[in-house]
């Protein structure tokens, strides 16, 4: 779905989930007129002017299905060793890359692998502050896609992270 209405929820990459609460006719710099979604951010509040021709562009995206949220579980889940041997400046800018993407399926696996490194280092300031924003854009998520709360959604991570 390319169109979205006042009241839907959307997801913005790197932001997270967003409201749409108002589509906008403006010109802007002289140009032609356009349409925006007007977004307004669930976890700050902050609010985002997206242009509807550039919706594919920026990644925004529907919220995820019950199913995809399962799914999201499961790769939480998987164990997978991570590679170590890279610098910490290194891996911060590959799972930037991946939170970026706007996929839940990337992000989830940022957390994922972050949450394996944190138990066999101490992460540095930008890994731990990586870790956050990848939980708290699941969290939000999840507990949408799944009408959980997001307390319940921690639970589980915690559960599968044995934290």
């Amino acid at each position: 779905m390319d169109t979205f209405k006042v009241g839907d929820k959307a997801v913005y990459p790197g932001h997270g989930v967003a409201e749409v609460v108002a589509i906008d006719r403006k010109t802007i710099s002289g140009q032609q007129e356009q349409t925006f979604y007007i977004l307004r951010i669930l976890d700050n509040g902050m609010k985002i002017m997206i242009p509807t021709s550039n919706v594919k562009t920026v990644g925004m995206r529907e919220i995820i299905s019950p199913d995809e949220a399962d799914e999201v579980f499961r790769i939480l889940r998987k164990k997978e060793k991570v590679v170590e041997s890279t610098t910490w400046n290194r891996r911060y800018r590959e799972y930037m890359e991946k939170i970026r993407t706007g996929s839940v399926f990337e992000v989830a696996k940022v957390l994922r692998d972050l949450y394996l490194l944190k138990g066999d280092k101490d992460l540095s300031f930008g890994e731990r502050k990586m870790l956050d924003t990848a939980r708290s854009l699941l969290v939000k998520e999840i507990s949408i896609a799944k009408t959980m709360s997001e307390d319940e959604v921690e639970t589980e991570f915690k559960t599968i992270f044995k934290v």
